[in-house]
């Protein structure tokens, strides 16, 4: 595991970015809708690009959480599917990555 506490610590720093931003998101969605029927029409269009942004941010915050976990198991960087390690210039672009590069790519990823 000391191998990941940087890589653990730069996660848990996401992880609370991700937590900041839904919580904004999730402020913003709640705010009341205006009188004008034009500008609801407006608010609730804004509404679903900020449901849409809150469920990726949800999504990427399990990702975060997941391999949190797997470094606490001793799991991290290896391939979920072949069980081959993940490169490391891989964990660097998506540090919450799941498979290596060979297996993202058969899987059309």
């Amino acid at each position: 595991m000391k191998e990941y506490e940087e890589v653990r610590s730069s996660l848990i720093e996401m992880l609370e970015d991700l937590d900041d931003r839904l919580s904004k998101i999730t402020h913003d969605v709640k705010e009341p809708l205006d009188k004008d029927f034009e500008e609801q029409a407006t608010q609730q269009e804004n509404d679903e690009v900020l449901d849409s942004l809150g469920n990726a941010a949800r999504t990427e915050i399990d990702l975060v959480k997941q391999a949190i976990a797997r470094i606490d198991k001793g799991q991290y960087g290896l391939c979920q599917v072949c069980g081959n390690p993940i490169g490391k210039e891989r964990l660097r672009a998506i540090p919450y990555s799941t498979l290596c590069i060979k297996c993202a790519s058969q899987a059309g990823y």
